[in-house]
């Protein structure tokens, strides 16, 4: 039965519980694997979803060390035979230490960073929106989304600033590596609308293939309306529990890796 998901956790991982939340709710069988598990027992899974946190305390970068931990020698050669790959924040930052996205270069030689916020440095925890930037086939996990679909999501990580060279950035554009955008509610794209100065407002980056995505804000923080910050779904919604427990926002990148592994969300 195909839909079985592995959430990988390291020291310092946290949002586990909400990710497999979010992915259980979308009908995909998900189960935790923690790091002293070993990377066998990554196998058997149709996709792994790593999610935020601060893995191994984020020493010397976000993401540099969990990247080469063994757990993500599994991860990595499951990727590489075309398995689905969905990262989230830390997750994310994981993904481009480990040379995965936006796979431009050598394993675990990273091409690009997501570098400390910019203006200050500082940690963030805003409540953002992202727009498809790509066409949805371009990634496995958001084909099942319209073109130039807004989703709203919560920015929370002091290092989500995509950073590289201009010549990695001019191909990361013309390829279409970022297939999200940071927008603001209307679907405008600008440098305002990145909470963290992120080179050409990049949210998000995938891999030339198309099976893997890492993501810096979190679908999984908004994936029911009460979890939205405000909006007119989340104010109509006021004093009635079903609709307050409804999905909504950032469930739907949930939903595209479901369809994606053949499970109807």
């Amino acid at each position: 039965m195909p839909g079985r998901v592995a959430v990988p956790v390291f020291p310092g991982t946290n949002s586990e519980e909400e990710t497999v939340r979010a992915c259980l709710a979308v009908g995909l069988e998900t189960r935790l694997v923690h790091w002293s598990a070993g990377p066998k027992a990554l196998l058997g899974y149709d996709a792994y979803v790593l999610p935020g946190g601060f893995s191994y305390e984020d020493r010397v970068r976000a993401g540099a060390i969990a990247a080469h931990d063994a757990l993500m020698d599994a991860v990595i050669a499951q990727a590489q035979r075309g398995k689905l790959v969905l990262g989230i924040c830390n997750g994310a930052q994981i993904l481009v230490e480990s040379g995965l996205i936006p796979g431009t270069g050598p394993l675990r030689r990273p091409t690009v960073a997501f570098a400390p916020n910019k203006p200050n440095g500082r940690f963030i925890c805003r409540h953002v929106y992202v727009k498809l930037s790509v066409a949805p086939e371009r990634c496995a996990m958001t084909a099942t989304l319209r073109p130039d679909e807004i989703i709203p999501m919560w920015a929370s990580h002091g290092e989500g600033r995509l950073a590289a060279s201009h010549d990695e950035l001019a191909r990361l554009d013309r390829a279409g590596y970022i297939p999200f955008r940071y927008c603001d509610r209307l679907g405008n794209v600008t440098p305002e609308a990145a909470p963290n100065g992120s080179a050409l407002g990049a949210a998000a980056l995938t891999n030339e293939d198309g099976n893997i995505l890492g993501i810096m804000p979190h679908p999984e923080r908004d994936a029911w309306t009460y979890q939205q910050r405000d909006g007119a779904v989340r104010l109509a919604a006021r004093g009635d529990a079903t609709r307050m427990l409804a999905p909504a926002g950032g469930i739907r990148l949930f939903e595209g890796l479901a369809r994606a592994l053949g499970v109807r969300a």
